[in-house]
C-alpha cells in the first residue's frame, strides 16, 4: 500500500507512538505522531487528506474531545479511537458520535494498519466526493485527453499516452471495444488534441442511417442524381473536410459500400452521386466497431482491404471490468455531471456504495454506469442504496458488511489474485484467508479468464 496521505497518531506515550508510527512507514504510510490533542488539531483543516488516530486515555485534553474538536473542523473526517481493555464500550458507543473505528489495546501492528488503510480510502473518496460536486477537477483543462478519459487504472493510462501520441499525428485510427466503453469520447478526445481541433468533428453512426440513404450521406450528391434530389448536398465527407470524420459501427456497412469507402480512404478524394468530379479531402478517419473486425474480415463480413487501410493504427478500449478500481471515481463524475445538468445537488454516496459498485458487474459499461448516476441524480435509487452494507442491522453487521464490500471490490479490482488484494488492504496473507473465510468469499468468483 502506498500513500501520501499522512495519518494523525496522538498518544502521550512515547514507546507507542514510536511502534505505531514504525508499522504505518513499514506498510508505506506517512505518520505524524503528536503527543498532545492540541498538537494534532493544529495540522487539520477541511482539506487535510489524512485521517486521525487517538487513544482515548490522555492528560489535558483526552481522544473524545480531540475527536469532537476534529470532527467541529470536518463531520467527515475518519476518526479512529485507540482504547484499553475498560473503554470498550466508550469506544462503540463513540462510534454513534462520529468515531470511524476504534483499535482495543493491545493489537497488532497489521490490525492498525488494516484500519488506517480503510479509512484512508473512505478518506480520499470524501473528498474527490467534495471535489466533483463543487464541479472542479484534479485534471488539467489544457489536456483533452485527461478531461474526458478518466481512471488511474493501468489500461486507462495506457490509453490516454496512445491518444496523446497519435493526436500529433495524420494517422487513421481504428477503435475497437465493447458496447458502452466511449469509443466516441476516444474519438473526440484524439481530434481535440490534435492540430485540427479548432475545425470540424463528424460523427456518424453507421447502423443508424437507413439503407437507402448510406451512400448520399457519405457522399453527398447532385442536384438531379435520384428522385427527390432536388438541389445538390455536401455528404459527411465534405463536411468534415480539414478536420475529423469519426464512422461508428463501420461493421454494419454493406460490402459494396465498403468497396466504394476503401476507395475513398485510398484516394482521398470524394465523388458525389451524379457527378463524375472528385473532390480532394484533407481529414483524418476514425473507425469505431463493437466487433472484432479481424475476425469479421476472415468471417467474409468485412473487407480485408479496407480494414488494412483504416488500422494504421488500432486502439483497444478497455471495459469496466478489467478497470474496476476506475469505477467509484468515474461514478461520482458522472453523478456530479448529471446533478448539474438537472439542476440538483449530487448526493452523497456512501464508500460502502462505491466499493459495491466496483465489485458489480457492468456488461453495459460505462453507458449503463452513466445511466446509473442520472437516475440517482434525478433521485431514483436505481437499485444502488441496497448495495450499502451499512443501511440496516446492527453495528456490528454494518461494519462486517462494510468490511465484505472492501474485500470483494479489492479482489474484483485485482482479478482474484490473493497477493495483490492482501498488499493493497495493508492485511496479511493470513488475515485476508480469514476474513474471506468468514464472509465466505472465494477468489475464484474473482478470476480473469
Amino acid at each position: 500500500m502506498t500513500t501520501s496521505a499522512p495519518v494523525l497518531f496522538v498518544d502521550d506515550e512515547a514507546p507507542l507512538r514510536h511502534a505505531a508510527s514504525q508499522a504505518l512507514m513499514l506498510a508505506d504510510l506517512a505518520a505524524i505522531p503528536c503527543d498532545t490533542g492540541p498538537e494534532a488539531l493544529a495540522h487539520l483543516d477541511r482539506d487535510f487528506p489524512g485521517i486521525l488516530v487517538t487513544d482515548i486515555r490522555m492528560p489535558g485534553m483526552d481522544g473524545l474531545t480531540l475527536m469532537s474538536e476534529a470532527l467541529k473542523i470536518d463531520p467527515e473526517l475518519p476518526v479512529i479511537l485507540v482504547t484499553g481493555h475498560g473503554d470498550v464500550d466508550l469506544a462503540v458507543a463513540s462510534m454513534k458520535g462520529g468515531a470511524y473505528d476504534f483499535l482495543e489495546k493491545p493489537y497488532a501492528p497489521a490490525r492498525l494498519v488494516e484500519a488506517v488503510g480503510r479509512a484512508l480510502e473512505k478518506r480520499r473518496l470524501t473528498l474527490e466526493n467534495r471535489r466533483l460536486r463543487a464541479g472542479g477537477t484534479a485534471l488539467s483543462p489544457d489536456d483533452p485527453v485527461a478531461v474526458r478519459l478518466l481512471g488511474r487504472s493501468a489500461p486507462m493510462v495506457r490509453l490516454r499516452a496512445q491518444l496523446r501520441a497519435l493526436a500529433a499525428t495524420q494517422a487513421d485510427v481504428l477503435i475497437e471495444g465493447e458496447t458502452g466503453t466511449g469509443k466516441e469520447v476516444a474519438a473526440r478526445a484524439l481530434h481535440a488534441a490534435s492540430p485540427r481541433a479548432d475545425r470540424a468533428f463528424i460523427a456518424v453512426n453507421c447502423a443508424a442511417l437507413p439503407a437507402e440513404l448510406i451512400e448520399s450521406e457519405l457522399f453527398g450528391h447532385e442536384a438531379g442524381a435520384f428522385p427527390g434530389a432536388t438541389r445538390a448536398r455536401y455528404g459527411k465527407f465534405e463536411h468534415a473536410r480539414g478536420g475529423t470524420l469519426f464512422l461508428d459501427e463501420i461493421d454494419s456497412l454493406p460490402l459494396a459500400l465498403q468497396g466504394k469507402l476503401l476507395h475513398v480512404v485510398e484516394q482521398r478524394s470524394v465523388t458525389r452521386l451524379g457527378s463524375n468530379d472528385p473532390i480532394p479531402l484533407d481529414l483524418r478517419i476514425v473507425a469505431a466497431s463493437k466487433r472484432d473486425l479481424a475476425a469479421a474480415a476472415r468471417e467474409g463480413a468485412f473487407r480485408p482491404d479496407l480494414l488494412y487501410r483504416l488500422n494504421v493504427v488500432t486502439l483497444r478500449l478497455p471495459p469496466l471490468s478489467d478497470r474496476r478500481e476506475d469505477i467509484p471515481e468515474l461514478f461520482l463524475s458522472l453523478l456530479s455531471a448529471a446533478a448539474t445538468r438537472t439542476g440538483r445537488d449530487a448526493p452523497e454516496v456512501p464508500g460502502a456504495v462505491l466499493a459495491a459498485l466496483a465489485a458489480r458487474d457492468w456488461p453495459g459499461n460505462v453507458r449503463e454506469l452513466r445511466n446509473a448516476a442520472e437516475r440517482l441524480a434525478m433521485g431514483l435509487d436505481a437499485g444502488l442504496w441496497p448495495l450499502a452494507p451499512e443501511a440496516e442491522g446492527t453495528l456490528a453487521d454494518r461494519m462486517a458488511a462494510h468490511e465484505k464490500a472492501l474485500i470483494a471490490a479489492s479482489l474484483a479490482a485485482h482479478g482474484g489474485s490473493l497477493k495483490s488484494t492482501y498488499e493493497a488492504l495493508g492485511l496479511s496473507r493470513k488475515a485476508l484467508y480469514e476474513k474471506m473465510q468468514r464472509h465466505g468469499l472465494s477468489r475464484d468468483s474473482f478470476r480473469e479468464d
